[in-house]
């Protein structure tokens, strides 16, 4: 199931805020070797390393919303809602940074 993150934005500021929080994200979290790479300018394959397992994922950008998804492995199951609630909590805080003109 994929997780979204709605707003109002154009596409070249969500594209733009999107990536400042990936950015962010993972220099806050690098302990889990967070990796972004981008496959095209509305697509990324995000992965991290939680408890020694890795962990990939997806972020699209769509008119309206980011969309977000993880495949985990059964062990960390529980830890899904929590990685998407981390990275929904960063994406918003970048948008409202931009709704501030802070960007």
């Amino acid at each position: 199931m994929k997780h979204a993150v709605e707003h109002d934005l154009d596409a070249p500021t969500c594209r733009k805020v999107t990536r400042l929080a990936l950015d962010s994200y993972a220099a806050r979290y690098q302990k889990y070797e967070p990796q972004v790479r981008w496959n095209g300018e509305d697509a990324a394959r995000i992965a991290f390393t939680v408890k020694g397992m890795h962990i990939e994922g997806r972020i699209e950008l769509r008119t309206g919303r980011v969309e977000m998804d993880l495949d985990v492995p059964l062990l960390l199951r529980p830890f899904k809602s929590e990685a998407l609630k981390v990275i929904d909590r960063e994406i918003r805080l970048w948008i409202d940074k931009q709704r501030r003109g802070e960007l």
